[in-house]
Order: structure tokens, then sequence, then C-alpha cells
């Protein structure tokens, strides 16, 4: 019989390290808030976004009573509240998550017990190996043995969280602007920064010098002796020029960015932050060729920053995942964009919402979206951030927006304030969505004399905009029968279609690793197809906006966006090679078809009412 380190070097598990190959991404505001609650224990790793902070004190309130823990509210009144209930909110998960994690690792080897459901939900590997191993021995303290080892090799999933980077304007209280640090983004990294976890945090939207230079402040972002850091960076970026540019803002500071999350510009669920064409499989192969470049670099930089602040961190070199998501739906999918590409990770996001035991969507809004056609999802203008953003138009969100127009009513109250930007019609910001903008809007519209403006265009545009704040929080609301007198927004991807039924965790992680589907038809494009197919519809609609002159692009701007698709189709032409006859001949007609759509796209259509 092996003894207990013998065990450990012959399934190679000296270093303990999740091996889940999947992260569920942060989904709207509340429907992964709490995700960590029901998936960390399992090993699997969630984001949950932090800006909302009356949300999170709703949901602190509710979980610190159904676990049994002290709760004192924490008043807008009082100083850095933003903060504190960041930190209060992360600190209860961190609680929560540690006794759900120990009470798992201490029950016993059962079919149906927590710890077997650890290892059931495992993708093939060295820990899942011994599992089955251990579990077809017969010997009693052989097995025995073997179960200790399996006991003290698991981990708990990691309780990340995300910051969108735009959401970082100044505050108010009384007409008074607060300090930058009372702003939304800022605020929440404090109250990150403060807490116990051990996780990363995931920027999301671009860059935001003053929020990266905070960062540099709290020295949980930076290694200690041995290389670790307390707090990861994790960037999301669109393409690889992104990952270099930001990652040389952090690595002046002396911050090393852990994690690049490569995001799909449009086929994502939420806000969709589109590059000029890029295509993902051109992407992910550019990271994959200049991977030890960026390293190396980053590396260098950090280390010529740290040295100079005493900082012991970077004596050897540190690493970094690379990781994708946005619009995968099939393990083959998956393990093609993993292994082929050489990356870290996927996320898998949209497909969740279908999953109650690891989201929070209300029953309504569940069997909307599976129910949902085509159609149903859309790309518009709803954000009141003036960025494209995914929303099922079937929502009680989208009815009630509807409905005050009709009411000549429009716009939302505004309770949170959250995304409050414009000063058209005010000193103090105010949002594109809120109802005392919208009104000053359509009005100073109505006394347009200018012929030449389609004013009616213009007003549609204004009052597409609706409240993200209260509606992307409504899921979480309802099914936690916190309130109900809200109304649900669901910012699904357009992926959702495939999945048309409830679906319990277990089945869908096996669905990610391939041991069976939740698909009822496979009728369905690639996950590369359905993005460039998005990308020609985008720029489309980009030049139907661009001649009605409801935004500004130059021609360079269009014949830019169009040769890089092209320049995308011709790899991915390449590319088929990679694919099995039958997915081959179908990615290639695929392709072809999207090649004549795009020629059909005529420059001069764009810029005829702005030449």
């Amino acid at each position: 019989m092996l003894d207990r380190d013998e065990l450990i070097k012959e399934h190679n598990l000296n270093n303990k390290e999740n091996v889940h190959t999947f992260h569920i991404p942060v989904m709207g505001t509340g429907f992964t808030v709490d995700t960590s609650l029901k998936v960390a224990r399992y090993g699997i790793s969630s984001v949950a976004t932090i800006g909302d902070d009356v949300l999170l004190e709703q949901m602190r309130e509710l979980h610190s009573k159904e676990n049994h823990l002290e709760f004192t509210p924490i008043s807008f009144r009082e100083d850095n509240y933003r903060a504190r209930r960041v930190t209060a909110y992360l600190n209860m998960l961190d609680i929560i998550v540690e006794k759900q994690f120990e009470d798992l690792q201490n029950s016993d080897f059962v079919p149906k017990s927590e710890i077997t459901r650890y290892f059931r939900l495992l993708p093939q590997s060295p820990l899942k190996d011994l599992y089955n191993k251990m579990m077809a021995c017969q010997d009693p303290a052989e097995k025995e043995q073997m179960q200790e080892v399996l006991r003290q090799s698991i981990m708990p999933g990691s309780i990340d969280v995300n910051i969108m980077t735009k959401i970082d304007g100044f505050r108010y209280k009384k007409g008074k602007q607060l300090p930058p640090e009372e702003a939304v983004a800022m605020s929440a990294l404090r109250g990150f920064a403060e807490s116990n976890l051990s996780s990363s945090i995931v920027l999301s939207a671009g860059m935001n010098p003053r929020l990266f230079a905070y960062m540099a402040e709290f020295k949980d972002f930076f290694p200690n002796e041995s290389g670790f850091c307390k707090k990861k960076i994790v960037l999301k970026v669109s393409d690889y020029r992104s990952a270099m540019i930001q990652g040389k803002i952090f690595a002046k500071k002396g911050l090393w960015v852990s994690e690049f999350r490569i995001e799909s510009g449009l086929n994502c669920g939420g806000h969709a932050f589109a590059n000029k064409g890029h295509l993902v499989g051109s992407i992910l192969k550019e990271f994959q060729n200049n991977r030890e470049t960026l390293s190396k670099e980053l590396f260098q930089r950090c280390k010529d920053i740290a040295s100079s602040k005493g900082i012991t961190g970077f004596k050897k070199q540190l690493t970094f995942k690379i990781t994708y998501q946005g619009g995968i739906g099939t393990s083959e999918e998956d393990n093609f964009i993993r292994h082929f590409y050489e990356i870290d990770g996927t996320g898998w996001g949209t497909p969740f919402l279908l999953v109650p035991e690891a989201t929070n969507v209300d029953d309504e809004h569940l069997q909307r979206l599976i129910e949902a056609k085509r159609d149903d999802i859309i790309l518009g203008e709803n954000s009141p951030l003036g960025v494209p953003f995914w929303n099922l138009k079937t929502s009680n969100s989208e009815k009630r927006r509807l409905h005050l127009i009709e009411e000549e009513n429009p716009g939302s109250l505004c309770p949170k304030g959250f995304l409050s930007s414009n000063t058209e019609f005010t000193e103090v910001p105010i949002c594109h969505a809120s109802r005392a903008y919208q009104r000053k809007k359509v009005k100073a519209l109505s006394e347009v004399s200018d012929k030449s403006i389609d004013v009616a265009i213009i007003r549609d545009e204004v009052l597409k905009k609706t409240c993200l704040c209260m509606d992307l929080a409504a899921g979480a609301l309802i099914k936690n029968k916190i309130m109900t007198n809200v109304n649900t927004a669901i910012c699904c991807g357009p992926g959702i279609v495939d999945f048309n039924k409830i679906i319990s965790l277990e089945e869908m992680i096996d669905h990610i690793y391939g041991r069976k589907s939740v698909m009822d038809s496979t009728q369905r494009a690639h996950v590369f197809i359905t993005e460039l197919q998005l990308y020609i519809d985008f720029l489309k609609k980009e030049m139907e906006r661009n001649s009605k002159g409801l935004i500004q692009r130059t021609e360079k701007y269009f014949i830019d966006f169009k040769q890089n698709i092209s320049t995308g189709i011709e790899y991915y032409s390449e590319l088929a090679s990679q694919f099995s006859q039958q997915k081959k001949e179908q990615f290639i007609k695929d392709l072809e078809s999207a090649s004549e759509r795009l020629a059909e796209l005529l420059i001069s259509d764009a810029i005829r009412a702005t030449a």
C-alpha cells in the first residue's frame, strides 16, 4: 500500500489548485451576486458585481439571517458607507463559503453527499482519477487513506468580483461634489481591497487611469516574497493591443495582471464592447503567438518599478492566465478553444441563467428565457451608458418602459443613480434613463426648428434608455422575496435560444464537459460563425445609424471595419482544416454566406448623409 506522500506524487497532487476548466462570469447586477454561495464549495469560481451597494446590503441581510450571522445595517448616512457595505458583504460570503467547504470536506464518501457531489462534478483530471480509484478500491485501509488525500487535495472556487470601470463618475451629496474616492468604482475597489477575500477583481469596460492608480494604494494587490498576490487583477479585454496597453499601465505602478480574460466583442451578454471588426479566432491566435513576449515585457516593467518601491515579489518570473468567454455553447467548442489556442480556461455565462441552483432569475422570466426566440434577444441602445446592450425584449422591464412612453410619462425615477453622467440640463449629473432627463430632452427636441434634424428618430433613441440599476437587480430581489414591485431586465446573450429548459447544476456541468448534452437541437452555428454574423449585423446597423446622423463615423472607420472582418474570414477559411469533415463543410458554407453578406454592404451608403 502506498503511503500518503507516494499517493500525492503518483497522482500529481503536489500543487493544490482548482481543476475546473470554466468559471461563471458576472451577469447583470443580481444574477450572480450570490452565485458563490451556491457553487464555490464545489470548486467552481464565479464573479459578482460590487457596484450596487444597495443590492449588496439587501443580500447581506438575507444571507446573514439565513446563516445565523449577526447583521448590523450600514446606513447611507454613515461615512464611507459604500465601501463598508462592499467589505461587509464580501466578508460574509467568505465566512459562509468557508463553513460550507469545511462541512463538505468532513462529509462521508456516500451517494449524494456533498463531497461525493464535489468529485462527481469534476472534469477528467488526476484528482478525478484518484477519486475513481478510491471508489473501486476493496481494501478498507487503503480506501480510507485515499479518502484522506482526496479531502486535503480539494479547494473551493474563488469568490471573484467585478467592477465596470466606466461607472466611476463623481458622486454628489446635497448638490456638492464628493471626493473622487466616493465614486462608485473607487468605493467598490476600496471595499474589495479591505475585505478578507483572497480572490480576483475583474475590471471590465476599458481603461480608467484614476481607478488603476488607486489600486496601487492597497498592499494586497502586490505580490509577497514568494510572488503570491492576495488580491489578483484580472483584465477583461477585447484584443491583444488592449491587453498590452492596459498591462503596461499597471506595470508602471508595479502591479501584476494575473489574468487576461478575452471576451467576444459582440457574442456575449450585457454590454457589448465591439471592436473594429476583429474576430475572436484571430484575437486568440495573436495572444497565443505573443504570450511569452507579453509576459516578459510586463514582468520586466513591473520588476523595475517594484525594486524602486521596495517591493520584493518579483524575484522570479510571474505567470498570468489567458481565458476566453463569449458564446461558447458546446463542449466541442470549449475543448477546441482551450486546446488549439492553449488558453487556461473558459467562461460560461448565459446558459447558467437557466440553472436556478446557480443564478437568480425569477420564475416568470425563467419561463420567458425558455420560450425566447432569436428575435426576442436584441442588441439595442437601452443602456444609459450609450454602449450597445443585449436585452430580452419580452421582459417586464421592456414592457414597463413602453407602457410609460404610451402614458406620456417616460423614464425612471432613478432611485440609485449609479449611471448618472449627463449635464446637458443640470449641473449635477443625471441619468439618460431618468424621468428628469427624458422629459427635458423631449421638450428640447420639440422646440428644434432645424428641418435637417430628424427629431422623431432622435426622440426614439432618447426613450430607449432603461433603468438598469434597478431592473438588473430585480430578478434577485423577486426570487429571494426581498421586493416584488420591481421589473426584471434580462441581459442574456443571443446563445440563450440554444437552451430551452430549466437545467440542473449537474446537467449544466456535464454539458460543459461533454458527458451529456442539454441542447435539443444540433442545428447551431459554430461560436466563431455566430460572432462573425453578429459583426456583419453590427456593421450594417452602424452604417444605417451613421447615415441618419445618430452617430458620427468616418469613411476610414467603415473601410477598416469591413476589411478586418474580411481578414478574419480568410483566417477562418484556413482554420477549417482543423475540424472534422462534416463540421468543416458546414463551417466553410457559413463562411461563404457571411462573405456574400459582407460584400453587399456598401460604404457609400453609410456616408451619404454626412458627406
